[in-house]
């Protein structure tokens, strides 16, 4: 085996379940509280009959209506196992030993374990106070080994977005032969309108990639769907390195038929922001410094009381994801669900 993969620590899901299967509010995957949209459901349903057939690996249908929303040419869209497999995608097609990838940290957990599993040397830069991208540190941090920086924004597990000046500033100043990834997997929850806007930059620079996913705000995590818009050289050097058959095809129709249910979506995202409001308002009035959050989850930074939080939220039933030493991360999930955690918590831990 190859030695360094012992150093690597396994990626963490969060955690689904109590000890002895208690009932539990799940608020550690930043999962939708809801099922599948109505649509979506009819047409996964009228498909279960085909499942002995393999799907369609160019996933033409798919790819063209991508291409439609997003005005670009079909050449330029890669289909992944949700965002995550196209991050890793984009990291074998131009990583490997010997080269470098920038990211912020902390951010999405995957990141140092997708460039490790490439044979490639992850490079974290520090985030700034209110726990955003450093794009100055960043920027700084580009060597002539770098191939690749990361930029997640909205940022798993803090939840700020990066601002579309400030990343256009940056992007000025990358060099064009080291890409750069916006993973906008959280996108459809921010509403914030200087907030960087990864369909525009890509646009607008050779060097720019991003990656999207039908897991958080559609509600279909557990079918394993996403995409990025690239470069028509590196998406085919994307689509080289990745998995034969590995969206499937109820996959593709579910996200075929979440493009057409717009209307099902802003109703269902409707009351998630809401929430998101109330509950950033409830903990700040109970005296927790939390910073602003444009997605479908609030970072608390406890710091060396992670765990203890952690556990006594376990014991209310309220499951969130410890980050230990930093902090933790709560989803917004139903209304009685964000209550129990908002009890939990409490003015006496107040931090």
């Amino acid at each position: 085996m190859r030695p360094d993969l012992a150093a690597l620590p396994p990626y963490r899901p969060g955690r689904s379940a109590a000890p002895g299967g208690a009932p539990v509010h799940k608020l550690s995957s930043n999962e939708l509280p809801f099922g599948p949209l109505p649509s979506v459901e009819r047409a996964l349903a009228a498909l279960l009959g085909s499942v002995n057939r393999y799907p369609d690996m160019a996933g033409a249908e798919l790819v063209a209506r991508l291409a439609a929303r997003h005005d670009v040419d079909p050449t330029q869209v890669v289909l992944g196992a949700g965002s995550v497999e196209v991050v890793s995608q984009l990291v074998r097609a131009l990583a490997g030993p010997g080269d470098e990838v920038v990211f912020a940290w902390r951010s999405f957990e995957a990141y140092p374990l997708l460039v490790a599993a490439a044979g490639a040397t992850p490079v974290p830069v520090p985030l700034a106070a209110g726990f955003r991208h450093d794009l100055d540190a960043m920027g700084a941090a580009i060597t002539p080994r770098t191939r690749l920086v990361l930029v997640c924004t909205p940022n798993n597990p803090t939840g700020g977005v990066v601002d579309q000046e400030e990343l256009v500033a940056f992007l000025d100043r990358v060099p064009v032969d080291v890409v750069v990834l916006v993973d906008e997997a959280y996108v459809e929850f921010v509403t914030d309108p200087a907030a960087a806007r990864g369909e525009e930059l890509f646009a607008r620079y050779p060097n720019v990639v991003v990656a999207r996913t039908f897991s958080k705000a559609y509600g279909l995590a557990g079918l394993r769907i996403g995409y990025g818009l690239a470069p028509a050289d590196l998406a085919r050097a994307m689509r080289t390195v990745a998995v034969p058959f590995g969206v499937t095809a109820l996959a593709q129709a579910a996200a075929v038929a979440s493009l057409d249910a717009g209307d099902e979506l802003a109703a269902r995202l409707a009351p998630v922001l809401a929430e998101r409001t109330r509950v950033v308002s409830s903990l700040r009035a109970h005296g927790y410094a939390v910073p602003e959050t444009q997605a479908n989850f609030v970072w608390l930074p406890l710091g060396e009381r992670t765990e203890e939080v952690t556990e006594r939220l376990l014991a209310h039933a309220v499951l969130v994801r410890p980050f230990p030493g930093d902090g933790l991360r709560a989803t917004f999930g139903t209304v009685a669900a964000n209550d129990d955690l908002l009890v939990a918590l409490g003015p006496s831990l107040a931090v």
